[in-house]
């Protein structure tokens, strides 16, 4: 027996909550890093340097560690399937099987196709569906936030908030990644969209918008990622964004403070952040971080360090958005696990995990709305409410909305509806728009076999048929159970 299980059967919990103590993995156990020094690994230069790109890198680092079939089936995938090109840090490839590695050909093989942290930062061919390996109703840009640019790059999805993204890449790619029709490079099944106006020239553009809307108060500055603009740059744009006197609110979104702390370590960065906290606060302005973990495996000791000098050089709050996604998180063991470990391990914030986005190639890993109102429930009274992370579903032309919000579900083919209380950016003459039922669909090999059958017959139609299609399903159902 385990000593999690004794202590699970000691207090009667479900959940055997205990603190575990941040351990940084040894890089020198993969082959490619066996010289790899302490001051190196440290070194933000090094780590950019040595981002596994491509499969030769991936060979080079693990060699026959790992066997043939799982590299012809990652070749696979990137030709077949991939939306997103391969970029991993070693900080975030360091966690990916993160104990002692057996000595032998192949000795990895299993471990390495069973890792969390592999299943979404390097997806393979078989980790795809075949049946429904896209959504009917997948898109390249699931959330229209491009159909919502206010300026290029500048989403104006809610009344009161803006997304800015100010750059297209990102320093890894996740293969789950919602912005894959804009970020990263072109892959062989989709070929990215590129910005069109200079960096400056976008940058002022959308300054110039939030001086002359004051309604808008609150700003995630995006991208791709923060970390990939070089500091004195960023913060340029940040001092420029604190003069706009509507500004109450920013937040910097930053996978790097999990895949690239090295990053947010760095001295010039440390005392630039602090220069604008300062001013922030001065101005009674929120300035906040939002990173993004999926697994515990990738808290380790230098993310903790990197938060803290964030929190210590006067950021309001370090703060974690993580996606559900199969194969990684989606049981309430493993979320806690991370809550957990971001809480005690890394004063890190846990606030949303976000259900994954309709895109394409995405099946594998998206959760039903029914198995993500169970996590929710799950996870329910073991975090202190203030860091208790919501579940969501963003829903198209909707935004974020708890997964217990929705107005209707049909469980047998998956479509639940959802209703709104306030117009996008390109709603402002739509009449209709706070009184439509909006639609999310589930995975179609969750559903039950009548549900399968359905979407087997209704996968061509568009939106407009379906809702139709929908409608005219539902009316059968009412006047059978009258009739009946």
């Amino acid at each position: 027996m385990s000593i999690e299980t004794a202590i699970g059967l000691e207090t009667g919990q479900p959940y055997p909550y205990q603190q575990v103590e941040l351990v940084e993995p040894d890089w020198t156990r993969f082959p490619g890093w066996k010289d790899v020094t302490a001051e190196e690994w440290a070194s933000v230069q090094w780590q950019r340097a040595h981002c596994v790109k491509n499969l030769k890198q991936l060979r080079e680092l693990l060699g026959d560690l790992v066997d043939e079939r799982f590299y012809a089936d990652l070749e696979r995938d990137q030709n077949e399937r991939a939306t997103m090109s391969m970029l991993v840090p070693p900080q975030m490839m360091n966690t990916m099987v993160p104990h002692e590695v057996p000595a032998g050909p192949g000795s990895l093989t299993e471990a390495l196709y069973a890792d969390p942290v592999r299943h979404y930062m390097i997806p393979v061919f078989s980790d795809r569906r075949t049946d429904w390996p896209s959504h009917p109703h997948a898109t390249r840009d699931s959330l229209h936030e491009h159909d919502m640019w206010v300026a290029e790059g500048l989403t104006h999805r809610y009344p009161t908030k803006v997304l800015a993204e100010l750059l297209p890449t990102c320093p890894q790619y996740c293969g789950h990644c919602t912005r894959m029709d804009l970020v990263g490079n072109s892959t062989s099944v989709i070929d990215k969209l590129k910005f069109v106006g200079k960096p400056n020239d976008r940058l002022g553009a959308m300054l110039d918008y939030l001086r002359t809307t004051p309604s808008v108060r609150d700003v995630v500055v995006s991208g791709g990622d923060v970390a990939n603009m070089p500091w004195p740059r960023l913060e340029v744009f940040l001092t420029e964004l604190l003069e706009i006197e509507n500004i109450r609110d920013i937040r910097l979104a930053t996978k790097a403070l999990i895949g690239l702390p090295q990053h947010w370590l760095q001295d010039d960065v440390r005392t630039g952040v602090e220069r604008v906290s300062r001013v922030a606060r001065d101005r009674g302005v929120s300035l906040a971080i939002h990173t993004h973990a999926n697994h515990a495996n990738s808290i380790t000791p230098i993310v903790a360090e990197a938060s803290k000098a964030m929190l210590e050089a006067g950021v309001r709050d370090v703060r974690n958005q993580g996606v559900l996604l199969n194969g990684v998180n989606a049981d309430p063991q493993a979320l806690l696990d991370l809550c957990f470990r971001l809480l005690d391990g890394a004063q890190i914030m846990p606030y949303y995990f976000y259900m994954c986005d309709m895109i394409p190639f995405s099946e594998h890993w998206r959760v039903s709305l029914a198995d993500a109102q169970r996590l929710q429930h799950h996870i329910m009274g073991y975090l202190p409410g203030f860091a208790t992370p919501r579940i969501v579903c963003d829903v198209p032309f909707v935004g974020k909305r708890w997964v217990h919000q929705n107005a209707d579900y049909d469980t047998v083919r998956g479509i639940s509806g959802w209703t709104k209380n306030y117009r996008t950016s390109i709603e402002a003459s739509d009449v209709e728009a706070l009184d439509r039922t909006y639609h999310y669909y589930d995975p179609i090999h969750t559903l039950p076999a009548e549900g399968q059958s359905w979407w087997a017959e209704h996968a061509d139609l568009d939106e407009a048929a379906l809702n139709a299609a929908e409608a005219a399903e539902a009316s059968r159902r009412t006047a059978a159970l009258q009739a009946y």
